[in-house]
């Protein structure tokens, strides 16, 4: 078994990094960052999607763990205070898996080329300093003319982060689906939209056709795209999945109570193990 560990620069993240290293070649695990069977991010949900991206190319063959150093990680299973039990899971480590969709993003210029990305969390699409006009189909039928600053389009294990601020609906990472919310819609005698998140189904697709103006801000994930100007952009299920390396696993709805609400935390409640 071969096992990258990928972490940010903070102190605590750089910490358990030496010590985790140390353990693992102590096991005789192999540490390396050229195709490896386990990612190991340390930090939080920002470190494990630089990780994703990074090794975006191998994901079929790639199990992440997640261990935070932070005050929250909707996806990190650890603790930096837990290393003792890490290891020894991956001392006995039976390829045991869980598997969550991602969200496939086709983007095509004006000058006919195209480029091709996956996501975990969400895309968005939007202008800054005007209004964003685009034309919005499901399945190649023309369902709405959107007006406002932008769209955002995201994954089940997405809908926790930047859709949850927009108004859409939290989505069990189990659901092969995909969410398109609203960023401040225009809705009066003129111009009219559903004015509230959808969720497509995985034989669906949903494809933004914008006015043809160059100064679209493109996202995937944390990732920021300007180029040329943008013909349409298509989102669908991905074939491909992120496959979690989980040795333990917290129940979904305990994960969005405990990084939203905390109630259990805080009268020393917690939910049971699934």
């Amino acid at each position: 078994m071969k096992i990258a560990i990928f972490s940010n620069d903070k102190q605590k993240s750089r910490m358990f990094r030496r010590k985790l290293m140390r353990e693992l070649r102590r096991l005789d695990i192999v540490v390396t960052n050229q195709d490896p069977d386990i990612v190991i991010t340390v930090g939080g949900d920002g470190t494990l999607l630089s990780a994703f991206h990074r090794y975006a190319h191998q994901i079929d063959h790639i199990r992440f763990i997640g261990v935070h150093t932070g005050h929250l990680g909707f996806y990190t299973d650890w603790r930096d205070y837990e290393l003792p039990e890490l290891v020894e899971a991956l001392a006995n480590d039976s390829g045991q898996s869980v598997s969550y969709p991602l969200l496939d993003v086709v983007i095509q210029y004006f000058d006919q080329t195209k480029e091709h990305y996956i996501a975990l969390n969400e895309s968005t699409i939007r202008r800054v300093n005007k209004t964003m006009k685009t034309d919005v189909y499901i399945r190649s039928e023309l369902f709405e003319s959107f007006r406002g600053d932008g769209l955002c389009i995201s994954t089940p294990t997405g809908s926790t982060a930047y859709s949850k601020s927009l108004g859409g609906a939290v989505l069990h990472p189990r659901l092969e689906a995909l969410q398109m919310a609203e960023i401040a819609s225009i809705n009066n005698r003129l111009f009219r939209t559903l004015s509230s998140p959808i969720v497509i189904a995985p034989d669906e697709d949903i494809t933004l056709r914008p006015d043809a103006q160059e100064d679209y801000i493109l996202t995937i994930d944390s990732f920021t795209h300007r180029e040329r100007p943008i013909s349409q952009v298509t989102f669908r299920v991905a074939k491909e999945r992120i496959h979690f390396a989980r040795y333990r696993h917290m129940h979904f709805w305990d994960r969005v109570e405990d990084a939203f609400i905390g109630s259990k935390q805080a009268h020393g409640k917690r939910g049971p193990q699934a």
